[in-house]
């Protein structure tokens, strides 16, 4: 029977060893342990990353792998189908709803975009000058969750998700820099719950890098968890992030670690 120590299980998955220290912990990934205390995975370890990597893909909660992985240990296939249709369908419905919600603030940008194109009055800014968009809902902030781990009806599946980053090297150099040149626009800075709130000038061309750098960031960590607010008047990024990754959360935007 074939065995692997975590770091060649690391090097066989291309799953970081922190990652598998999680998936053990969150009941994902049973390990055993030799005499010496070190973790011991057995054969099938590889192909049960391989499922928990694709059900990620889809955006299951960790709740959700842990209750598929249970019923493929029954070795029924059709079980496991049966069982992610409704799971599927479920974040079918989830992604429908952000690409509305996407799609009415792009709609609300291009609307502030075309008011900013046209002529400058002379002088200072005046209520009329069209810096102050009034083509804004009047209910008030136009919020854009840009985390697809965060589901309807306040579950927070962004806090289960493994802190670690997927790029390496030159890569997550600039990706850094980035968003520490990003944050440098900032006016001001509020500690909230789990993170911190930057308040940027308003503005269609920077709630728009916001929302592309945020969308990138998700990609490679996702348990950062953005929000994008705009208002006629200001335009806010709320970031937010486990306890155990407060670390990275103070290196990228400045919150208090």
């Amino acid at each position: 029977m074939t065995t692997y120590r975590i770091s060649q299980l690391a090097d066989r998955s291309g799953v970081p060893a922190t990652t598998l220290r999680f998936y053990e912990d969150a009941g994902l990934l049973p390990a055993d342990r030799t005499p010496a205390g070190y973790r011991v995975y057995g054969e099938d370890a590889v192909e049960r990353l391989a499922f928990i990597s694709s059900a990620k893909l889809l955006g299951l909660a960790l709740e959700e792998i842990r209750e598929l992985l249970d019923i493929r240990e029954e070795g029924v296939c059709a079980s496991v189908r049966a069982r992610m249709l409704p799971l599927v369908a479920d974040r079918i419905m989830q992604t429908d709803g952000r690409i509305a919600e996407l799609r009415a603030f792009s709609d609300h940008l291009a609307g502030v975009h075309a008011e900013l194109s046209g002529p400058a009055p002379a002088g200072a800014c005046g209520p009329d000058c069209g810096c102050i968009a009034t083509s804004a809902p009047a209910a008030g902030p136009v919020p854009v969750t840009l985390s697809p781990t965060r589901l309807d009806g306040g579950a927070e599946p962004w806090r289960d998700v493994p802190v670690a980053c997927t790029l390496v090297g030159a890569e997550r150099g600039e990706r850094t820099e980035m968003w520490r040149t990003l944050v440098g626009k900032a006016e001001e800075r509020e500690e909230i719950s789990d993170g911190v709130r930057l308040s940027f000038p308003a503005g269609a061309e920077l709630a728009g890098e916001i929302a592309a750098l945020a969308a990138a960031e998700q990609g490679c960590c996702a348990f950062f968890d953005f929000t994008l607010h705009l208002t006629p008047t200001a335009l806010q990024l709320d970031v937010r992030a486990p306890e155990s990754a407060a670390a990275m959360l103070a290196d990228l935007f400045g919150a208090t670690a």
